[in-house]
This record gives structure tokens, sequence and C-alpha cells, in this order.
């Protein structure tokens, strides 16, 4: 079984993008597959489908009801605020230990030829209660992890910032993946030059905008 945390430069880069055509991919490839978004906010039960969780069912076949979503993402947050803030706005704190337990169930319950991908929520440092954020949680569940990142300007110091701090926290990404953003200045590749000068140890994948199916094909068997 492979499971992937999916985590971010920052907010809106496109985890669920990355998240939703890589389970499409599996899926068509015949695997058993799996996703959690444990963490939420910004969520409007009227919107599901639009939600990222949402987006995750769907890519999954899966029902698009509260059963489904409470099996997804049990931790949902109406404010589109940070997880901590959005939580203290109903009176809740998430619970760290509970989050990770959950995550380490549903790992265990995959076949061995199974696909997991637990999506992040924001970037690598959001915090999720008063002392961890999602640092702590990638360290604590120790799976490969895939930093999302755009192409749009300003990313290269966004993408290497988020690399550094990881290796001060003892991790390495599994793979980057640039995603190409709606308004990119520049072509991708070049992008990926660039980083690839300053993180020469980091393993750069892309992924175009509309990607068809050839495209995400590519990305999943170089992961």
């Amino acid at each position: 079984m492979t499971s992937y945390f999916v985590t971010a430069t920052g907010t809106d880069i496109g985890k669920t993008y990355v998240s939703a055509n890589l389970l499409r991919h599996w899926r068509r490839d015949g695997r058993a597959i799996a996703a959690l978004k444990p963490v939420m906010s910004g969520f409007d039960p009227a919107q599901l489908g639009a939600s990222d969780a949402g987006q995750l069912l769907l890519a999954m076949d899966a029902p698009m009801d509260t059963g489904g979503l409470n099996l997804i993402s049990p931790w949902r947050f109406a404010a589109p605020l940070s997880p901590d803030m959005a939580a203290a706005r109903e009176g809740k704190v998430i619970p760290y230990d509970k989050l990770v337990d959950t995550c380490r169930a549903v790992s265990g319950m995959m076949p061995e030829d199974g696909r997991l991908i637990i999506e992040g929520v924001g970037g690598v440092f959001v915090p999720l209660d008063d002392k961890h954020t999602v640092m702590d949680w990638m360290k604590d569940l120790r799976i490969p992890i895939l930093l999302v990142a755009g192409s749009y300007l300003g990313t290269i110091s966004h993408t290497l910032a988020a690399l550094a701090a990881m290796k001060l926290h003892g991790l390495a990404p599994h793979a980057v993946i640039i995603n190409e953003s709606p308004t990119s200045p520049v072509p991708v590749a070049e992008t990926v030059a660039v980083l690839q000068r300053h993180a020469p140890e980091a393993r750069i994948l892309t992924l175009p905008r509309n990607a068809d199916v050839a495209a995400v094909a590519a990305l999943a068997n170089a992961l």
C-alpha cells in the first residue's frame, strides 16, 4: 500500500486538483483507492460538490452524501480561516492526536496494492491548534510527501522556503509537483529549471492546467 500526504506552498495552489487527478488515474488503473481531507475550513454544506472533499469524493466515484463526507472529512468548519481559528469560531478544537490516529487507521485498512491520499490544509505551517501545525502532522505520519507548488510569479521563493522549512524539521518531499497556475508569466519548464538549480536534491514533476489522461498518467508513473 502506498500513502501520500499532499501539502502545498500555500493556500489555493492546487492540492485538490493534483489529488483528484491522481485518484481518477488509479481508479482507471483498477487500484483500490481512498482519500482523506480530514480538516476543512470555509465549508458550505450547500456547496458540497465544489468543496475539496466533494471533489475527492467525485474523483473516487464515492457517494456525495453526508455519510461519505463524514468519512473523508470529519473536521469541517464554516469560516474561511486557518483551521485553529475556524474551529475556535465554533467553540471547538481539532483533537490533534485523534486526527493523526484517524489517518493511521485508514492507512492500515488499505490493501497492499492500494493508494491513499491524505490531503492537508493550506501550506506546510498552517496551524491546527495552539501547538500543532501541518508540519507536525507530516512529521507524525511519516509517509511520502507531495509538495504542490504553482507556476505564478513568486512561486520560486515560496517553494524554496517550503523546502528549507521542511529540511529544518527533518523532512523532504517525495516529489515537488508544479501545478500550472492559471496566469503564469513564464513557461513551466523555466520555473522547473530555476528550482532545480537551487534545490538539486528535489525531484520536480509537473502537471499542466486542464491536464489530459496522458499527462496525469505520466505524473502518476513518475511518483
